[in-house]
């Protein structure tokens, strides 16, 4: 028996992919390397480049490697495109997913986790956002990640197709072989540490008008292995015959991009040059998690708590992999 990561070439993916390998799993990786990278893959995995929407290459892989679940990951994330064009968004993470599920339904492979984002809930009412908090999401990127976790209470409800959604607040930081390396990068660690390092000449900080007490949004952080370890245990809930459910995933504590930038100066020894600009359509003031329904059903708590130590694996790896890279082309 075998697990599916669909989007295995991927940031988070591929953290998940070497952790279930770790674990002793047989993986197999599916992804079209449009925002992936096959080096990203582990060497361990079975990797088949492709999309999910490809039914026949799904059913090939399910029925070669047996597989029983699904790790689902395959979805664009960034929510400035997906206001710019959000038929992109529909298509590749509502449209395939669907495809994806039909052919899981067809080849009796019933159990998913579901890489969704804290995005569904849009403008916050209060803080921390609990699961059952509304969900009005504020950008095309959102709308699809809610979309998808609908058509899955559908699915469990018509088809026993069950399923976790993980909604991710930010995930940050770095194992000691995968990273973040987004092209184009958009995601806020990585362009401080891109500003520290002199990579860009400052940073972008989009808002200093938010209700909030620098005036600038608040997100709560989320180390990549603390993801990764949720992810695991999802798994192993729908394998023990847990129910569907959707669950949130953060450290419950928010810090606003200025706090973030002081806490890179720290870490790196470096100054962050950045400007302040207007707000970025879609982004909501402040995300912030409750998350203990995840700690008391799937048994989950991050072990990554401190701003600090999780921008410093990120900086840890970027200056190890560039080391690596000077060193290969000498």
């Amino acid at each position: 028996m075998a697990i599916l990561v669909t989007g295995g070439a991927g940031y988070i993916g591929s953290v998940v992919v070497d952790d279930l390998i770790a674990n002793g799993e047989t993986v197999g990786v599916i992804d079209d390397l449009s925002r992936g990278q096959r080096a990203a893959v582990n060497e361990k995995a079975v990797f088949y480049e492709g999309g999910i929407g490809d039914s026949s290459l799904v059913a090939k892989i399910i029925g070669e490697l047996d597989v029983t679940a699904v790790m689902h990951f395959s979805a664009y994330a960034y929510v400035g495109e997906s206001v710019e064009k959000p038929h992109l968004y529909y298509q590749n993470n509502v449209i395939e997913t669907v495809k994806l599920l039909d052919t899981m339904n067809r080849c009796g492979a019933k159990q998913i986790v579901f890489s969704s984002s804290c995005a569904t809930f849009g403008e916050p009412e209060r803080v921390p956002i609990e699961e059952y908090h509304p969900q009005r999401p504020t950008n095309p990127y959102g709308r699809t990640k809610l979309i998808v976790e609908q058509i899955l209470g559908d699915y469990d409800r018509a088809y026993g197709l069950r399923s976790v959604a993980l909604r991710y607040f930010n995930a940050c930081g770095a194992t000691e072989t995968r990273g973040e390396l987004h092209d184009p990068e958009t995601h806020l660690i990585p362009l401080i540490l891109d500003a520290a390092a002199g990579k860009i000449d400052r940073l972008s900080v989009f808002g200093g008008d938010y209700p909030t007490p620098d005036g600038t949004a608040v997100r709560d952080y989320i180390h990549v292995s603390d993801l990764s370890d949720a992810h695991i245990r999802a798994v192993k809930h729908l394998a023990n015959g847990g129910a569907s459910g959707s669950f949130n995933l953060g450290n419950g504590k928010g810090f606003s991009v200025l706090e973030v930038i002081e806490a890179a100066k720290r870490v790196t020894g470096r100054d962050v040059p950045y400007k302040i600009e207007p707000r970025r359509p879609g982004d909501p003031s402040q995300l912030v998690a409750g998350a203990e329904k995840a700690q008391n059903i799937l048994g989950w708590r991050p072990r990554h708590t401190e701003l600090e130590s999780m921008i410093e694996s990120a900086w840890r790896w970027r200056s190890s992999s560039e080391e690596s890279s000077a060193k290969s082309v000498r």
